[in-house]
């Protein structure tokens, strides 16, 4: 997450968590009730862990969660164990793992993921193609801005397959044509994608004047 006015950046949950936005170093908030600690044995509060980094990479090829990133913590205070790690209540950021951009390939920089939350505007890892003309953060930005958490490339992404900020090679490249196919095709479906969202606009702008 980046802050309204670009100077901030934090992160939030993937379930009920989305609703709370925290910084490298928090502690956990229950937004059922505040009148117990967290985490709590019989509410399921509390900030969870995995054993394994392994699980964490297995349920980021979740649809509901694709758009994550991994972080690496250490945690403290009161914690609960379940059957994949803990659950606990204050939490310390170490590092930030940027993993697949929706489309399949390395992640590269952070870009406005759609609806975010009052004050805050939500970030996806995206790799250069799907960036387009989007402005990006980096990831030595987003360190900046996120008291210098440290912020990589997830080691089990394929760096090779990571594409660089460069526009699409152009007819006067030795580029065979049947490779350019998958590359406008990806344009396309984002112009297609930016389009919608314009008309969706567009129509509830037109639904308010009437």
């Amino acid at each position: 997450m980046i802050s309204a006015d670009s100077r901030r950046a934090g992160f939030n949950g993937v379930a009920l968590g989305r609703s709370q936005v925290y910084g490298p170093v928090a502690d956990a908030v229950c937004i059922q009730s505040p009148r117990h600690r967290c985490p709590s044995s019989w509410c399921d509060c509390g900030f969870y862990c995995f054993h394994a980094l392994a699980d964490a990479r297995d349920l980021a090829c979740d649809p509901q969660y694709q758009h994550s990133v991994l972080l690496e913590i250490a945690a403290s205070g009161r914690y609960i164990r379940y059957e994949l790690g803990l659950r606990y209540a204050r939490q310390t950021v170490r590092s930030v793992r940027l993993g697949r951009c929706g489309c399949g390939r390395a992640a590269t920089a952070l870009a406005d993921g759609g609806p975010g939350l009052t004050g805050w505007r939500r970030l996806h890892p995206v790799c250069g193609l799907c960036a387009g003309p989007r402005p990006v953060l980096t990831p030595e930005a987003f360190r900046a801005r996120c008291g210098g958490v440290p912020v990589h490339h997830d080691e089990a992404v394929d760096d090779s397959a990571a594409t660089a900020f460069a526009p699409l090679p152009g007819a006067g490249d030795d580029v065979d044509d049947a490779a350019l196919v998958p590359l406008l095709a990806a344009e396309v479906a984002l112009l297609q994608a930016r389009l919608d969202q314009v008309q969706s606009r567009l129509e509830q702008l037109t639904r308010r004047s009437d």
